[in-house]
């Protein structure tokens, strides 16, 4: 049995806008899945919130007994069977099941990329390329559904990883001499690749600059369907966007969590503008998921050459064009 008490804390990744380029770093992909720990004697898994998913991941808990007595830091991946990638989306549907349903059309996996404990050894203070090599030991031979995450200190082979294998939005930087911290303490980094869209401003949120955020939405079918919240604007973004929007009336309207979030989330108050305004935003996913972005936006820029039925994919003048 591990030295310390169950669930441990984690370690976390500060996010990046850049790779980095210098010696004695190790680079792994970032997957898009849910970050868990798993103790293989006794069956149990949880996620980075320290929730019990034993009973709803009890196909991976019953592969990971086929281990020595380990716990294991990694990411839960929905694994299509078709062979067509992986789907974040899939892993809610297991919520508040018993298990794994039949006849899904996915299977989980674990990219393993972290081992905190073998039997009654804290292997935390070891440095991270002791860790690795004890991973590679630990996982060899082991079940297929659990695999160790591939990783390099050459920068170029690690940016070929991301959009060709399936499922990597990014990459993670660990010092390779570094060991097992709890939080940002870890000294990770994580970069992710990042895409350009276009949004029309529908609202408002927060009552001082500072925290202030636009929300968000697309036309679909010619409404105008909320699609996310944005993080807070810069104040270049800020004095671009304000002369722009028309307030519509002085009340408040409640945006359903799911819009600013995963589910569960708190509802978002907002004052609603005329869906007047685009903008440029800056996202890690290329396409809504569940109707809108998993994480907020970054709002980059007025697009003043657009109008808001431009974005509207059902759009098809008959010219062929869209109307000056």
């Amino acid at each position: 049995m591990p030295p310390f008490a169950l669930p441990a804390p984690l370690a976390l990744a500060r996010a990046v806008t850049a790779v980095p380029e210098t010696l004695g770093w190790a680079l792994e992909p970032k997957w898009d899945g849910w970050r868990c720990q798993i103790h293989t004697v006794t069956r149990r898994v949880w996620s980075r919130h320290s929730t019990d998913l034993s009973r709803q991941f009890s196909d991976v808990t019953n592969a990971a007994a086929d281990l020595p007595d380990a716990v294991l830091d990694g990411e839960l991946v929905a694994v299509l069977n078709d062979g067509s990638g992986v789907a974040f989306d899939r892993l809610q549907s297991r919520a508040g099941r018993r298990g794994p349903r039949r006849g899904a059309d996915f299977t989980v996996h674990v990219a393993v990329f972290d081992v905190l404990a073998i039997g009654n050894t804290d292997w935390r203070p070891r440095p991270y390329a002791e860790r690795r090599a004890e991973l590679l030991h630990l996982l060899k031979d082991g079940p297929p559904t659990l695999r160790a995450v591939p990783s390099t200190e050459d920068r170029g082979q690690a940016l070929t990883w991301v959009g060709a294998l399936a499922g990597v939005e990014g990459l993670v930087g660990k010092r390779t001499g570094a060991p097992y911290a709890a939080g940002l303490g870890s000294g990770w980094v994580k970069w992710r690749e990042r895409h350009t869209a276009e949004a029309v401003i529908i609202g408002v949120t927060g009552r001082t600059p500072a925290v202030q955020a636009l929300v968000l939405g697309r036309p679909e079918g010619g409404r105008m369907r909320a699609v996310g919240v944005s993080l807070p604007l810069t104040q270049q973004v800020r004095l671009a966007v304000a002369p722009l929007m028309g307030a519509v009336g002085d009340e408040m309207r409640e945006l359903p969590g799911t819009v600013g979030g995963l589910p569960g989330a708190d509802p978002v108050y907002f004052r609603p503008v005329r869906p007047e305004v685009v903008v440029e935003i800056e996202v890690d996913q290329p396409r809504l998921e569940f109707g809108r972005y998993r994480h907020r936006p970054r709002v980059k820029r007025v697009r003043g050459d657009l109008r808001p039925e431009m974005l509207d994919e059902g759009h098809r003048p008959e010219s062929g064009r869209f109307p000056g």
